[in-house]
């Protein structure tokens, strides 16, 4: 098994899981449960998580069918950009059902604007994911295809992603600027994780969890911004840059892990309960130094690329 087959397995689930996000938001809806509408939205930023595995490892599937005969290097190429772009709209649907989930807990209901952008961006989501995998699902098998029997053009313009990655690595500041950028942002998440976790493990007893929750959106923006960043080293440097080094699979896996574990300090009851003085239960305990721990491993695996693997 490689990575061709792993993209395979994982390219249904980001279209499969806008149609039981929307579903049960739909169903919230008529229902007007506040427990279906927070379902939905964790569902919807899960998706945006495991979106991410699955456009990285469309490189590795790429790689390998530019190898096979009788494939339409341009359908790959479409497919691509449909699906850098789908990732994109997928990614903010995510960043917005966390927002909507966290202002729940601020305020006791989830905002009408929140969800009403939640409800756009997810439709649009939900249509660009359904056009990416059409275009994929083409490239296999021309007798889908809206004229099976036309010729395929010699080439397609660049993809949009190789296109955005050329121009951040021609840049002369590009790369040292997303580098620093990445570090602010992993300054962010990291600083929230350890006061945040420290706190559920124990530590600083006279601070009430509720005080510690204000900053969330600091951490939550501090991935997004590495997110950011880090799909534009990705897609700047060459396509076997990453596919073929071990060590980068393990931090993406570490990430997956790591953005599921902040959901138990959004949507949980136990850390919300937490006032000063009071001791951490030990489900706290136990999700707070996992999540130390899996960022520890991102943070580690980051650095090892050089070393562990063979990139840069």
């Amino acid at each position: 098994m490689n990575w061709t087959h792993v993209h395979l397995l994982l390219n249904h689930f980001p279209t499969i899981g806008m149609i039981v996000g929307l579903s049960v938001f739909f169903s919230a809806v008529v229902t007007k449960s506040d427990d279906l509408k927070r379902t939905s939205l964790g569902i919807f930023f899960f998706i945006a998580l495991l979106s991410i595995p699955t456009f990285v490892t469309g490189t590795a599937a790429e790689l390998a069918l530019q190898k096979t005969p009788q494939v339409s290097v341009t359908r790959i190429q479409l497919h691509e950009t449909a699906a850098f772009e789908a990732l994109g709209v997928m990614e903010l649907t995510g960043a917005l059902a966390w927002l909507g989930l966290w202002q729940y807990r601020r305020v006791s209901r989830l905002p009408r604007g929140t969800l009403a952008a939640v409800l756009v961006t997810g439709l649009l989501t939900f249509g660009m994911m359904t056009r990416a995998a059409n275009i994929g699902g083409e490239i296999r098998h021309p007798e889908i295809r809206e004229n099976p029997g036309a010729a395929e053009p010699d080439s397609a313009d660049p993809p949009l992603a190789r296109v955005i990655g050329d121009a951040m690595v021609n840049l002369a500041w590009g790369w040292p600027a997303s580098e620093t950028v990445h570090f602010i942002g992993l300054s962010l998440l990291f600083g929230v994780v350890l006061l945040v976790d420290l706190r559920m493990l124990g530590f600083m007893k006279g601070i009430p969890y509720s005080a510690l929750h204000r900053l969330l959106p600091w951490g939550m923006l501090g991935f997004g911004i590495n997110v950011l960043t880090g799909m534009l080293f990705f897609i700047g440097a060459p396509p076997d840059f990453y596919v073929t080094n071990a060590t980068f699979f393990w931090k993406l896996g570490l990430i997956l892990v790591a953005g599921a574990n902040a959901l138990y300090f959004t949507v949980f009851d136990q850390p919300w309960t937490l006032g000063a003085d009071d001791m951490p239960p030990v489900a706290a305990k136990v999700a707070a130094a996992s999540g130390i721990f899996l960022w520890l491993g991102v943070i580690f695996c980051g650095q090892m690329l050089p070393f562990l693997g063979h990139s840069f």
